[in-house]
């Protein structure tokens, strides 16, 4: 799977990860922008792209299961009533220009389209900053507007009926490896006591890495963490985890993530001060 145009991430010079613009995808997978692979300093890769388990994951973006009922995730669509079903309601995501292209990160336009045209304009901002010499971190602000002239709103699996699967927004499919990762918070650890719930910072563990997400905003704190390690290793977002998220005409939705990539398994104190240096002013 390649993409006709890509740019390369790279912190004090070294590549820590590449964007593909307009990746050459089927119409299934919602076509959409991705950063894969992504890498630590050692040079480890933290992402996979389309694993046979979910084709429709790519490495690390923006993607929503519904918006008015267009699927921007890719793969099955959750029919309430009825369970995953394949439908012909797959949206796309289309690069349109960068404001500002440097190595370290990228401002970029995109707009979301889908069978009745444009629905949502987005402005996606990535950094990627060092911290230590085994640590960086990935700064990923997206901004989401309603162009428009009626109300959408954004859905999740979970709110179709589904429970447990409230995914949508900002999420990264890690590394698969032979035993699952661990994933922890300050005052928590498991799959079962850290999904679903909101949280300062989330920390996923693999043999020799661990990445470490953070909500920067206020309101991107409020959004409960999707987890997962049994199955697979991923954490997302959840816009829409009790009810639909509205968004009128004209108005924006903006979240903000920061993931630190570090080489080698921390401890909570050492992901914890990570994440200070990492979402400082």
């Amino acid at each position: 799977m390649t993409g006709i145009d890509s740019t390369v991430l790279r912190v004090a010079g070294r590549p820590v990860g590449r964007y593909v613009i307009r990746p050459e995808l089927p119409t299934r997978l919602s076509p959409r922008p991705y950063l894969h692979p992504v890498t630590t300093l050692a040079g480890t890769a933290v992402t996979e792209l389309s694993p046979a388990d979910h084709t429709h994951h790519l490495g690390v973006g923006v993607a929503v299961p519904d918006v008015e009922g267009h699927n921007f995730w890719g793969g099955r669509t959750y029919v309430r009533d009825q369970g995953p079903t394949e439908l012909d309601n797959h949206g796309s995501q289309r690069h349109t220009a960068f404001q500002l292209r440097d190595p370290d990160g990228f401002v970029e336009e995109l707009r979301w389209v889908a069978a009745p045209g444009e629905l949502l304009r987005e402005r996606r901002t990535v950094a990627a900053t060092a911290l230590t010499d085994t640590a960086w971190a990935l700064d990923l602000t997206f901004s989401l507007t309603n162009v428009t002239r009626e109300p959408l709103t954004i859905g999740s699996p979970a709110t179709n009926g589904r429970p447990g699967a409230a995914y949508g927004g900002f999420f990264w499919r890690a590394r698969k490896e032979e035993t699952a990762a661990d994933v922890f918070t300050a005052g928590t650890e498991g799959e079962s006591e850290v999904h679903g719930r909101t949280a300062d910072w989330i920390a996923l563990a693999g043999s020799t890495w661990t990445l470490v997400f953070a909500g920067a905003t206020e309101a991107t704190r409020r959004d409960p963490w999707f987890v997962r390690t049994a199955e697979y290793p991923g954490v997302g977002s959840s816009l829409a985890h009790d009810a639909r998220l509205p968004v009128p005409p004209g108005e924006t939705v903006v979240r903000r993530i920061v993931t630190v990539v570090a080489d080698g398994r921390l401890g909570r104190d050492d992901a914890a001060a990570l994440v200070r240096k990492a979402v400082s002013p």
